[in-house]
C-alpha cells in the first residue's frame, strides 16, 4: 500500500570541498512530508535550503542518510538512473525562470511531453489546459523575452504542472518579482495545491511567502532549526516573521 508521505528523509548529510577542507552543508536532516502539503523551506542564505532541495529533487546525492522519494529508495541509486523519476514524478521552479528563450511558452511547456513521447494531440490538449490554468492562453506564442516576470514565472509553474508530477520543487521563486506580482504568484500556487493535491515545498527566506505555507520548516546551518517551531500554520507564520 503506497505511503502518505511522498518525502522521507532519515540522517540525511552532505558536504562539499573547499580546498582541502570539506564544509558540512546539511547535519543529519530528518524530515517527513506527506502527500498534497504545501510547505516553506525557511532560512536565511548560505542555511542549507538549496542543498536539501537539491537532495530532494535527485540532483545531488547525500554523503549520509536515507532518501526515500514517492515511495522509492533512492538513496544508493546513482543520478543518471534517476533521470525517469526527476521526468515523470518531481517539477521545478527556478528563481530565474530557467526557460528556453528561443522557444514560445507553448514550445516551452510543451517540452517535458516531448521527453515522454507523449501523442502530439494530447500534448495539444495538456499544454493549453496549463496555459490557460496559469492565466496566459493569449500569449501562448510569446517568447520569454516578450513577457514580464510574473508571466515567465506562470509560463515555469505551467511547465512545471504539465507532467502531472506528484512533487514540486521551488527554489526562491519570487525573488526577482515585485511584492504585487510575488503576491499573485502565490496565489496561484495555493490554488493549484489545493486542485490537484500535487505536494509543493518552497525554499525561502519570503516572509510573505512563508505565511502563505500550511508548514514551515525552518533550518540554520545546516540543521533544522529547534529554537522556532518546525511547523507552523499560516496564522503562525505571520507572528512568526512580523
Amino acid at each position: 500500500m503506497p505511503s502518505n508521505d511522498v518525502i522521507t528523509l532519515k540522517s540525511v548529510s552532505k558536504s562539499y570541498p573547499l580546498g582541502r577542507l570539506r564544509v558540512q552543508a546539511l547535519h543529519a536532516i530528518d524530515l517527513t512530508i506527506a502527500r498534497g502539503e504545501l510547505i516553506a523551506l525557511a532560512g536565511p542564505s548560505g542555511s542549507g535550503k538549496t542543498t536539501l532541495l537539491n537532495l530532494i529533487g535527485c540532483i545531488d546525492k547525500p554523503d549520509q542518510g536515507r532518501i526515500v522519494i514517492d515511495d522509492a529508495d533512492v538513496t544508493a541509486i546513482p543520478l543518471h538512473r534517476l533521470a525517469s523519476l526527476r521526468r515523470d514524478t518531481l517539477g521545478f521552479i527556478f528563481q530565474t525562470f530557467n526557460l528556453i528563450p528561443v522557444l514560445t511558452a507553448y514550445e516551452n511547456v510543451e517540452y517535458p511531453l516531448l521527453l515522454q513521447n507523449m501523442p502530439r494531440r494530447d500534448r495539444d490538449l495538456r499544454v493549453r489546459r496549463w496555459l490557460a490554468q496559469v492565466g496566459l492562453a493569449d500569449q501562448a506564442k510569446q517568447r520569454p523575452d516578450q513577457l514580464s516576470g510574473g508571466q515567465r514565472q506562470r509560463v515555469a509553474i505551467a511547465r512545471a504542472m504539465v507532467t502531472e508530477p506528484k512533487l514540486v520543487l521551488a527554489d526562491e521563486p519570487t525573488a526577482n518579482l515585485d511584492s504585487e506580482t510575488a503576491a499573485h504568484i502565490l496565489d496561484l500556487l495555493a490554488e493549484i495545491n489545493t486542485a490537484t493535491n500535487c505536494t509543493f515545498v518552497f525554499s525561502t527566506h519570503d516572509p510573505s511567502l512563508i505565511a502563505r505555507a500550511e508548514r514551515v520548516v525552518r533550518i540554520r546551518d545546516g540543521r533544522l532549526d529547534d529554537r522556532q517551531p518546525a511547523t507552523a500554520s499560516r496564522q503562525q507564520a505571520e507572528l512568526l516573521t512580523a
